[in-house]
């Protein structure tokens, strides 16, 4: 019994079968794989990626916060611009005609018309409130080329050509006679050669766009005549409106005497119709005078404004740089001296006379420091006209190569 070393001990057990075997080590799998899970289900999510300096400097909230729809499909904006009604503005419309004629107040009311140009203002409906506007500013038509108020004149007319679409053909033919007042003569006082020979150009094409001058226009020329004209004209309206007034008292009562129950106008007569066709002739006959009519005077105008445009042009023939201009356009109205009337004729020649008589002055005569007085034009081409020039490198005949290394 002492010998006996595992007495009171329990009996051992039996081996693990392999069933058993591959239990445990699937279970021992399984737990080392929900341990290796575990912790990666738990793990925090990665941070977002570092924002750009370009999105902080954005205004709009960041992609996070969910855009809010506006209500409604509306938005909040704000006016800048009043809507004035047709009435507003033709009430401006009179108030700068009635101060516009004024020359202390030209350049405040001129800005205020040109403001009422590019805002669209000026419609079918407020055209003849616009165009009172510049028959106003050109009341008198010699304070368009004042020093104090050329640059309004021009920018009043230069922007009055954006409402051209609006206005009749009458009004027209008169905004584009006071435009050459207005813009192309005031261009003639600059001191830039390129707006300078522009507004040469312009002229020049102007004379080309009138027809030949007639007999009746050398007639209606003078400006006595003009007023006398114009006074025969009120003096005819009143007493045709005295006549007509007359007329139709009288048939008045005719009518009342012979038909004093009105049955008449019931019956059709062959008279009425010839009436109406004969009131339909002359209305059309009328219509016609007066655009004949229309005509004459806007080419009376244009000619006048022209003549203007050439008196200013001669002044300023003192100036170096705008002799050759002159010279070229005063040479063109010579040569289209058939387009004017007998008195602009004679105008025409003395200038063109008195022009290359300075002109022989500046190649004969000498100034006062010794040199000819000449033009840069006159003077390259007394240069030039006996020049050789040679095909090689060198400029003149001589054969001396001193502009070989410039010329390449």
């Amino acid at each position: 019994m002492a010998d006996n070393l595992f007495l009171g001990l329990p009996p051992p057990s039996a081996p693990p079968s392999d069933k058993q075997q591959q239990q445990l080590h699937s279970s021992s799998f399984s737990n080392t794989t929900t341990t290796k899970e575990s912790p990666q289900k738990k793990s925090p999510p990665p941070p977002p990626p570092p924002a750009l300096k370009s999105a902080l400097k954005r205004t709009n909230p960041p992609d996070s916060l969910p855009p809010q729809a506006p209500p409604n499909g509306k938005r909040l904006r704000f006016k800048t611009t009043t809507d004035a009604s047709e009435k507003q503005v033709i009430e401006a419309m009179q108030k700068i005609a009635s101060h516009i004629k004024n020359p202390s107040k030209f350049s405040k009311a001129s800005k205020l018309a040109i403001q009422l140009i590019q805002a669209g203002s000026v419609k079918p409906a407020t055209s003849d409130q616009f165009f009172a506007i510049l028959e106003s500013s050109m009341s008198s038509l010699t304070t368009c080329n004042g020093p104090s108020v050329r640059a309004d004149y021009h920018a009043l007319f230069s922007a009055a050509q954006d409402a051209v679409e609006v206005l009749t053909k009458k009004q027209r033919n008169q905004l584009a006679a006071w435009t050459i007042r207005a813009v192309v003569a005031n261009d003639l006082f600059t001191d830039d050669s390129f707006v300078f020979s522009k507004a040469s150009g312009r002229i020049k094409e102007a004379i080309l766009n009138l027809p030949v001058a007639t007999n009746d226009d050398d007639i209606e020329e003078a400006a006595a005549l003009k007023d006398e004209t114009k006074m025969e004209d009120v003096d005819n309206q009143k007493t045709v409106e005295k006549i007509s007034s007359s007329t139709t008292t009288s048939e008045v009562n005719k009518k009342e005497e012979s038909d004093p129950f009105g049955l008449d106008a019931l019956i059709p007569s062959a008279l009425k119709k010839d009436e109406k066709s004969k009131a339909r002739k002359d209305g059309t006959v009328k219509m016609k005078k007066e655009e004949e009519e229309g005509t004459k005077r806007f080419l009376k105008s244009q000619r006048e404004a022209l003549i203007l445009c050439l008196d200013i042009a001669a002044r300023r023939y003192k100036t170096p740089w705008c002799q050759t201009v002159i010279d070229i356009l005063v040479k063109h109205a010579f040569d289209n001296i058939s387009r004017f009337t007998s008195q602009q004729r004679d105008a025409i020649e003395k200038l063109w006379a008195s022009i290359r008589e300075q002109q022989m002055r500046r190649k004969q005569g000498k100034s006062v420091t010794g040199k000819l007085d000449v033009n840069g034009f006159e003077w390259l081409q007394e240069k030039y006209a006996n020049e050789k020039i040679s095909i090689r490198h060198a400029v003149g005949g001589s054969g001396n190569r001193r502009a070989e290394q410039w010329l390449g």
